[in-house]
This record gives C-alpha cells, sequence and structure tokens, in this order.
C-alpha cells in the first residue's frame, strides 16, 4: 500500500502535513524527513487505537480475524 503525504513549510520554519488516503493522520518535523517519520508514527498510533477499540466490540464472541495485504 502506498501513502501520499501533503506536506506544506509553516511560517516558522516547520513542515506539517497529513495524509491524503487518512486525513486523520497529522504531524510535524523540522525537516521532510522528520516529517515523514513522525506521519508513520501517527497513522501507527491510529491503527493501535482502532485495534483496541475494534477489539473491545468483540469481547466474549467468537470471531475470526485474517490479515490482508494491499
Amino acid at each position: 500500500m502506498k501513502l501520499t503525504a501533503i506536506i506544506e513549510k509553516s511560517d516558522d520554519g516547520w513542515y506539517v502535513g497529513q495524509l491524503e488516503e487518512i486525513p486523520a493522520v497529522l504531524s510535524q518535523g523540522k525537516t521532510i524527513k522528520e516529517l515523514k517519520e513522525n506521519l508513520l508514527d501517527a497513522l501507527n498510533l491510529l491503527f493501535e487505537a482502532n485495534r483496541e477499540e475494534t477489539s473491545s466490540n468483540y469481547t466474549n464472541k467468537i470471531v475470526v480475524r485474517e490479515q490482508l495485504t494491499a
């Protein structure tokens, strides 16, 4: 899966951005490289929070979990 970072340089010199495909993922960095690393960290945090929230909906239920690769 490939994601697109939308990046802009703020007036104070920091780079700020978000993921085009997942707009809830936002971050900043002193360099574009740092911003991209921070966006991936934010994405992983979002996924982890979503996993925890979703898992709580299936407590005491028999489910099948399948991994998908995009």
